[in-house]
């Protein structure tokens, strides 16, 4: 799935692909703005990701369909 995440007083925003679902990702998001620390995501390629809660402008979880591009053979 595609994750874009905004940041406050920047105008580039993260983008990456997840193995994780949708809803497990929101439960992330939700618990560090909860609890005011850090939202700690891994992308699929094994990088991490950590953004501070409170420099969070937007979480934008895209769909678990991913559509190729390209001829079906």
């Amino acid at each position: 799935m595609d994750i874009r995440i905004g940041m406050m007083n920047t105008g580039r925003e993260l983008n990456f692909s997840s193995d994780e679902t949708a809803e497990a990702v929101a439960a992330r998001v939700d618990e560090a703005l909860t609890a005011g620390t850090t939202l700690t995501l891994n992308d699929a390629k094994g990088s991490t990701y950590i953004v501070p809660a409170t420099a969070l402008a937007y979480v934008e979880i895209g769909s678990q369909d991913v559509r190729k591009v390209g001829f079906v053979a």
